[in-house]
C-alpha cells in the first residue's frame, strides 16, 4: 500500500525504495574511509617530523642562541646569532631582487601581453626555470658572483635565492592580477583612465593581498634552501663587519657597505654543518637552529592564509 504522504513526491518515494545498504551507498561510505585513511597517512610524516624537532631542539630554544656566536668544537654554550642575521640578509636581499622584477614580470604577463605567443613562451621558460634544481642555481650563481668578485658573500648568497624566489612569485602575482574581475578594468577606461592608470591604480592594490601571499611563500621557500648558500655565501663562525655583541659597536653602515660582502653564515649551512658534527653541543644547536626554520616558515604560511581570508 502506498503512503499517502508520498504519493504526489516522486523523489521521496524513491529515496524510501533505496535501500541503506545499496551498492552505491556502500561505495560512497568505503571511499569516505579510504580518503580519511589517505588524509590520515599523508600528515604522519609531518607530525614525525614536527614533534622530533620540536623535542630535540626546543630544549636549546633560549634568547642566548640569537645572540652568540657558534662555539668552537668541543665547547659547551654558543648560539647561531650571525646565522640568524645571515639568513634574514640573504633572504632580505633575495627579495629586494625578486619581488620589484616578478611583480613587474607578471604586470607585463597578465595586463600587457596576455594571450600572445611572447606570454607563452614567458610563462613556459618560468615553470621551467621552477623545477631546476637549487643546486644548479648555486652553481649558477657561484660562476656569476662568486668568481667575479673572488669572494662569498651574503650578496651572492641572495642573488641565488633571488633565482628561486622569482618564478614563485611570477606566477602567484600573475594569477592574482588575472583574478581580479575585468568590471574593475571597464568601469577605469570608462572613466578615461589610461591603461598603465587602470593597472598601478585599480588593478594591482586588489591583487596586493594575494600576491604578498605568493611573496610569502616564496621567501618561506628561500630562508630554508641550503644548495645555493653552500657555493655561494659560504659560512662563517664571526659576525661580519660593522655587526657586534656589544650594541656599541654595531655599525649598520659599515655591515651594508662591507659587511654584507663577506662569507655569511645561515640558518641552513649552520644545520647542515652541525648536525653531522661529532659534537653533542653542536648536534643541539643543529636541532634548535632547525626548530627556528620550521617556525619560520609556519609563521610565513599562517601570515599568508591570513591575509588570503581577510582578502576574501
Amino acid at each position: 500500500m502506498t503512503n499517502p504522504d508520498l504519493a504526489n513526491d516522486p523523489l521521496a518515494e524513491r529515496n524510501m525504495r533505496r535501500a541503506p545498504t545499496s551498492p552505491r551507498t556502500l561505495f560512497s561510505s568505503v571511499m569516505t574511509v579510504v580518503a580519511c585513511v589517505c588524509a590520515a597517512i599523508a600528515l604522519v610524516p609531518l607530525v614525525a617530523v614536527l614533534s622530533y624537532v620540536l623535542i630535540n631542539g626546543f630544549a636549546r630554544l633560549g634568547p642566548a642562541l640569537f645572540v652568540q656566536l657558534p662555539p668552537a668544537p668541543g665547547l659547551a654554550g654558543g648560539g647561531f646569532g650571525n646565522a640568524f642575521l645571515g639568513t634574514l640578509t640573504t633572504v632580505g636581499i633575495s627579495a629586494a631582487l625578486s619581488i620589484p622584477f616578478g611583480v613587474m614580470a607578471a604586470i607585463y604577463l597578465s595586463e600587457f601581453a596576455r594571450g600572445t605567443k611572447l606570454a607563452d613562451v614567458i610563462d613556459f621558460f618560468t615553470n621551467v626555470l621552477s623545477g631546476v634544481p637549487s643546486i644548479v642555481v648555486g652553481a649558477f650563481a657561484y660562476s656569476l658572483v662568486v668568481l667575479a668578485t673572488g669572494r662569498f658573500s651574503a650578496v651572492a648568497g641572495g642573488i641565488a635565492l633571488s633565482v628561486l624566489m622569482l618564478p614563485t612569485i611570477v606566477r602567484t602575482s600573475a594569477e592574482a592580477l588575472e583574478a581580479v574581475s575585468n568590471d574593475y578594468r571597464q568601469a577605469a577606461v570608462g572613466l578615461g583612465a589610461t591603461r598603465i592608470q587602470t593597472t598601478l591604480q585599480i588593478v594591482l592594490p586588489a591583487a596586493i593581498p594575494s600576491i604578498l601571499t605568493g611573496v610569502m611563500l616564496a621567501v618561506a621557500r628561500a630562508a630554508g634552501e641550503t644548495a645555493p648558500v653552500l657555493f655561494t655565501a659560504s659560512f662563517s663562525r664571526y659576525w661580519n663587519s660593522g655587526l657586534s655583541l656589544n650594541p656599541v659597536n654595531v655599525n649598520p653602515a659599515t655591515y651594508l657597505t662591507n659587511g654584507i660582502w663577506e662569507p655569511t653564515a645561515t640558518m641552513s649551512r649552520l644545520v647542515f654543518d652541525f648536525a653531522t658534527a661529532p659534537y653533542k653541543n653542536q648536534q643541539e644547536l643543529a636541532w634548535a637552529g632547525s626548530l627556528v626554520l620550521v617556525a619560520l616558515v609556519l609563521i610565513t604560511s599562517i601570515l599568508s592564509r591570513w591575509i588570503t581570508k581577510r582578502r576574501k
